[in-house]
This record gives C-alpha cells, structure tokens and sequence, in this order.
C-alpha cells in the first residue's frame, strides 16, 4: 500500500497547491516539479530509511568516551537528505533554495517520517536556521544558517534544564559579557554560558561537522541575580566548534560537553542528550564557560525562540500522523492476509466452513477504519496548516493576516491531536495484529513506542490546552476562533447542499455552537483557575471539532469525484468520525462548561 496517492489527492486535488505557482515566489515552479520533489524524497525514503528502522531501533546511540556513535545507515541516510537539497527547500534561490511552498515541503517530509522516524531528517536544523533567517544578523544568517541549509552544519534548540522541564521561567543557565570587548564581536555579543540542558535531541554526533546550539540562558542584573521568570531570557548560539568570521572552523572546541545519552522508549536512532555549558572540560582561551552570541535583543530570547517552537510543533505533529499512518498501512496489510474465525450465520459459526480473513470482521473494519480516519483527518489537517504558513508568508496583507491568526489558534491542535490520536492509532494497530502485534518480529509495537513520546514532544499536552483555551481562543478579542468558526461554516454551506453530506453538516455546526458556548463558560468567573482546570477536555474537544470540519472539507472534494475505492474510503471515515468519534465531545464539554474542580480541588493526602 502507498502513501502517495493520499498525498496526491490532499495537495493537488484539496489544497490546490498548483495554484500557488501564480505567486512570484513560485512561479518557477509547475506540478512537475513538485512531483519530481515527491518522487525523490519518496525513493530517499523507501531506500535509506525504511530498511533501517529497525536497525536504529536495536542499535542505539552510544558514547565511546569520546564521540558519540551512530550506524553508518544513520550517516548514509543524513547525506542523502542533505544531497537532495530538502534542508532548504524553501529557501531563497539566490542562497541556494528552492523556493519550494511550505505545504509542498511538509508533504515530501511525510515519506521520511513514516519510513524512519528516529533517523530523521533534520526538523530541528531547518527550524534552528529559519529562527536565525528571522532574527540573526546578517553574519549570523551567512556563518551559522547557510551552513546548516546545507547540511555541513546541523542545529538544535536547547530550552529544557533538568530541575525545570518544560517550565522555562525556572532555567538558571547564566550569560555573562565575554570581556570588556563582547559588544563588538563580528559574529554578535559574546557571552560566556554556564548551566545544564535536558532532553537536547541530536544534542551530539558525528553526522556534521559542527553542531550549532541555540540555547535560552539568562543575563544577571546588575547585582549578578537572575531576573525571575521568563523576562530575563535572551537567546545564543553556542557552536559545538569555535568558528571564524568566514564559517571556517578555528580548531577549537567549545566549552560545551555530553554528561550523558538518555535512553527513550521510542526515537531510539536520535540522540538524546544532557549537554554541560561551561563545565570547563574544553575551555576556550584557557577559561572555562560556553562562548555564546546573543542573538536579537537581551531578555527577549523567548519571542524569538517561539519562531522554532511553533514551526517544530507543527512538526512534531506531523510525525506523529505519520506513525500512526504507518501502523495504519502494517496492520491493513496483516488484516488482509491473516485467517482467523469463521463467518457468523443465523445458526452460528460453523466449524467446518473455512476460515476467512480478520479483515472480513466488522470489530477488525472498526479498528482499521478508526485509524484512517485519525491519520488520513490528521495528514490533512498538517497539510491545512502548512497551506496556512504559505498563505501568510505570501498572500495579500489580509489573507496573510488571516492566516496568521488562524495558525494561532490551529498550532495547539496540530500538535497535539495526533500526538494523541494517531498513538491510539498505533495501539489499534498492535491489536489488529493479536499477540503478535507485541512482538519485535512485526512493526507495530515499535511504532507505538516512537509514537508515545510526541504528546510530550515539543510542549505537554497541558502546556498546549492552556496556550489554547488560555491564549489562543481569547487573543485579539477572539478574532482567531471567529476567523475558524467561518471557515467551518463556509464548508457547513457547500455540504449542506449536497444530500449525503447535510446531515454532518448539522452535526458540526452543533459541535461549533457547544464549543463556543464552553469557552463562554469556562471564563464565565473571569478566573483562569477556574477556566484552565479542565484545559485538557476542552483541547480535545475542539480538536475533534476540528477534523470533523477537515473531514467534511475533505470529502467535499472527494464526493464530486469520479466513484473509485478511494472515494468510498475517504467517505466511509467521514461517516465514522462523525458517528463514532464526535460525539465523544459532550462528556468532555460537560465539565469544561461546569468548571467542575473535582481534579482541582482534590487534596494531595486523597491520593
């Protein structure tokens, strides 16, 4: 079974992305060549990566005491990625780019995510280089970014600290002015960095042959205390090895060192690290402490992180679509060849009938039409959202605007629902499999396990319900969540028409009216206790309020197509989310309208 129908039908049937060639940026581009981009990532996939997910699976990263090794499938797959240019895809063809549209790039990277995972194929380099495009100087743009577009550097972002997780206010890694000259450095003021990062990915490694940090540190006051919370955060990038004015390595290495590899349950082929900045194993110019430079403006390095976070959000989200679509595809091609239990007649099952196959059960089609409507709704929903990114990035200043406001309020989304409902997927994909689904002779189990780490990925689950029903829902007095309620409801008006679709078309406009109804409620006492207690429940209720409006705009689309068993496919998972899947948002509405404290009021002696 392949993934490039799918894509094929959502980009240029749904998205229309030809259409985007009409805008200057695009313009030297046609569907040829965005084929040709889909054909090559396609085949990189299918023969760098897929025959090696295992491999990086049972053969993890380790430390020698001196470099950190990686398979040499890992190596050979990073330089094919690099060679085809994918890195910058959708830079400036005057810095060696593409000029691809985001949405046609997000949809190559779908074959790497579904054919390896844990190799990767350079999500944190690309985010950590467009955050530099944003808001480095130009030296920083020519040194640091250009030499990641082209995968002779890769980047990572380094927020986490080991006492602080995912609370950023709490990070106490210092910044302090490298000499009475920082300010005047070429490559921007030089600080010294000492502190700890946790959870760093691909933190370390020999696939480049620099790595370029961008950490989040703090600047003491005057009086050398650091400011409390997030004001006091600034931004720099800490080479891995020194580098010159000229992007040439100095010979040098940083003050920056490996304390250890963490070892994940899943996304075993990437190395996860704790990073020591200024430890004084390798000091630079015989004094310990990290050289960072600072990038945009002290105490605003969180506004300009927040470029990579988001971008890596939407990425992470994607993954995780894309490991439920594998699990998807393993457990459809089991269910079609595996015999097991007989046809149900009016008088029962008879023995001697022959067996037939699990895919000829109905709780078999259940689980299997449930995972393609969580994957196929999800790689839509992604694809929507990079579609968005191209929208705000080249449309007219209102739909630009638009789009901006509308990625505001979806990002949330984006992240977190596959990360919840296409892992469901996979642990239906383990069942559709029996006992041998909890094997390592098949897939799926390792699918679940790559798959479980992305509702922590990139912000927890609760950090994205509150940024949601905290933020989100409520910024530029609500313009976000009018914008998207129109949306929905333009695709309510077409579906409405349309015999076979007026009926869902109703249900979601009574999900829109409970959804906006609870964000009414939740902030009823104006008090963000109140409100935030049962942040998650309302996430994910308007998260399924949004791939149902993704699935009918779908199969809006697909319904005035020729009848094909595709076709009837992408109907039959409209029809079962609708039925089986949207319902579900009352009971989590419920106690998001009634501000029920039951969790938040709970005593910690009670449990």
């Amino acid at each position: 079974m392949s993934l490039r129908p799918t894509i094929d039908f959502l980009l240029n049937d749904w998205l229309a992305v030809e259409s985007l060639n009409q805008r200057e940026r695009f313009a030297d581009h046609s569907r040829e060549t965005f084929d040709a981009v889909l054909d090559t990532c396609e085949r990189i996939a299918r023969e760098k990566y897929a025959p090696f997910n295992r491999l990086v699976d049972t053969q993890e990263p380790h430390f020698d005491g001196e470099k950190v090794i990686l398979p040499q499938a890992t190596h050979e797959a990073h330089k094919a990625y690099a060679e085809s240019g994918m890195l910058s895809a959708a830079q400036d063809a005057d810095i060696g780019g593409m000029q691809l549209p985001y949405t046609v790039e997000a949809a190559a990277n779908t074959f790497f995510a579904m054919a390896s995972v844990s190799i990767g194929s350079g999500l944190l380099t690309v985010g950590n280089a467009n955050l530099l495009m944003k808001h480095g100087t130009d030296l920083q743009k020519q040194v640091f970014a250009l030499n990641e577009f082209s995968g002779r550097w890769s980047g990572t972002m380094c927020l986490s600290e080991p006492q602080a997780g995912s609370s950023l206010s709490d990070v106490v890694t210092r910044a302090v002015p490298d000499g009475p000259d920082f300010a005047s450095d070429s490559l921007g003021p030089r600080y010294r960095l000492k502190g700890n990062k946790m959870w760093i990915s691909s933190g370390e490694h020999e696939l480049t042959e620099n790595i370029i940090h961008l950490v989040l540190a703090k600047i003491p006051d005057e009086s050398g205390k650091l400011v409390p919370g997030t004001r006091g955060i600034s931004l720099f990038i800490v080479p891995k090895h020194m580098v010159n004015v000229h992007g040439e390595l100095t010979g040098e290495r940083n003050d920056v060192a490996l304390a250890g590899l963490n070892h994940k349950c899943g996304w075993r082929g990437t190395t996860n690290t704790l990073l020591n900045f200024g430890e004084g194993k390798y000091p630079v110019g015989g004094a310990p402490g990290a050289v960072g430079y600072l990038v945009g403006q002290p105490g605003k390095g969180l506004a300009c992180m927040f470029h990579m976070m988001n971008e890596a959000r939407i990425g992470v989200g994607l993954a995780a679509t894309m490991l439920g679509m594998a699990g998807y595809h393993a457990s459809l091609d089991y269910a079609k060849g595996r015999p097991q239990g007989r046809p149900m007649g009016p008088a029962g099952k008879d023995p001697a009938q022959p067996q037939i196959r699990i895919i000829e059960h109905a709780d078999v089609k259940r689980m299997l039409l449930a995972q393609k409507s969580y994957c196929e709704g999800a790689l839509a929903l992604e694809l929507f959202c990079a579609r968005l990114v191209d929208e705000q990035h080249t449309g007219d200043v209102q739909a630009a605007d638009d789009a901006r406001l509308l990625l505001e309020v979806l990002t949330p989304i984006a992240k977190s629902w596959p990360s919840e409902w296409c892992l469901e997927a996979n642990s239906l994909a383990i069942q559709v499999h029996g006992g041998y689904g909890y094997t390592r002779d098949f897939p799926v189990e390792q699918y679940w396990r790559d798959n479980r780490l992305n509702m922590i990925h990139e912000g927890t689950h609760g950090i994205q319900a509150m940024d949601l029903l905290g933020r989100k829902v409520l910024m530029e007095e609500g313009k976000g969540l009018q914008l998207l309620a129109a949306r929905m409801q333009a695709t309510m008006a077409r579906a409405s028409q349309v015999p076979e679709l007026a009926a869902h078309a109703q249900a979601l406009g009574q999900a829109l009216a409970q959804i906006s109804a609870a964000t009414r409620a939740a902030w009823a006492t104006g008090n963000p206790s109140d409100a935030l207690a049962n942040a998650v429940p309302y996430l994910q209720a308007f998260g399924h309020t949004v791939l149902a409006w993704i699935w009918l705009d779908v199969v809006l689309t697909a319904h005035a197509a020729a009848d094909s068993p595709a076709r009837t496919g992408r109907l039959a998972a409209m029809r079962f989310f609708f039925h089986y899947e949207l319902p579900k948002i009352g009971a989590w509405l419920q106690v998001v309208s009634q501000r029920d404290a039951t969790c938040a009021e709970l005593s910690e002696d009670a449990f």
